[in-house]
């Protein structure tokens, strides 16, 4: 189609790096492919975070991994900006000079 899109992602890895550079590998893959991309970018995202992760674990369970990753993306679909992210990594969006909160970072305390 003629909308324009970008998608960034970082991936912090916890035990290794083999979960994070998989994520790195797949994900927007993954995002990019997902039938909903057009109509319902969000659920692309979760739906895509979802699957890279099944995938990594099925990877995993052959090969004996043990690293996991934390994760944030932002994809750029024409003007709308859509975050999504697992675990305890943060985003912050600044604009014109001042932070824009665009989530609740995760804490032990919070359900």
């Amino acid at each position: 189609d003629d909308t324009d899109r970008a998608f960034f992602a970082i991936f912090d890895g916890h035990g290794g790096v083999d979960a994070a550079n998989y994520s790195a590998t797949h994900l927007h893959v993954n995002v990019g492919l997902h039938e909903e991309i057009v109509k319902n970018p969000a659920e692309a995202l979760k739906c895509s975070f979802q699957k890279t992760d099944e995938m990594f674990l099925f990877k995993a369970k052959r090969e004996k991994l043990r690293s996991g990753t934390t994760g944030v993306s932002a994809l750029i679909v024409g003007n709308k900006l859509h975050i999504a992210w697992l675990g305890d990594s943060q985003v912050m969006l600044v604009q014109q000079g001042r932070a824009v909160t665009l989530m609740e970072p995760h804490k032990p305390e919070r359900e």
